[in-house]
């Protein structure tokens, strides 16, 4: 399989990375474990690229992914403005590898591995 499933069904995976990316959206950086960082760096990835697409399409197909939650309160853009705006923009010359991922130590109560995936 080349994904990992994190314990999860289907639709708990794809409405908990749908979760992940607008977050990683709205604020540029999160804190995740390592295994949901490292799912999420392709999609994150995918929707960039749809971003500096910049069309009509590609900003129908990121909005079918990414919830609509206000990114900025002052301006009240939500996440597809920013990502299409502000991200999208940013790495316009930029041929990918568009997120890091660094690793921060184990999580207190668990001991799950914990990982920074943040916008470069």
């Amino acid at each position: 399989m080349a994904y990992a499933k994190l314990g999860r069904d289907s639709s708990a995976r794809k409405a908990l990375f749908r979760d992940l990316a607008t977050d990683l959206i709205i604020n540029e950086r999160i804190i995740t474990t390592q295994a949901k960082a490292r799912e999420l760096r392709p999609i994150v990835e995918k929707l960039v690229t749809l971003g500096k697409r910049g069309d009509l399409h590609a900003r129908r197909q990121a909005a079918a992914f990414v919830r609509k939650e206000v990114a900025d309160q002052e301006t009240g853009k939500d996440a597809i403005q920013k990502l299409f705006d502000d991200i999208a923009t940013r790495y316009a010359d930029r041929q990918g590898g568009y997120t890091r991922i660094l690793k921060v130590g184990p999580r207190r109560g668990d001991n799950a591995e914990q990982a920074i995936i943040e916008f470069v």
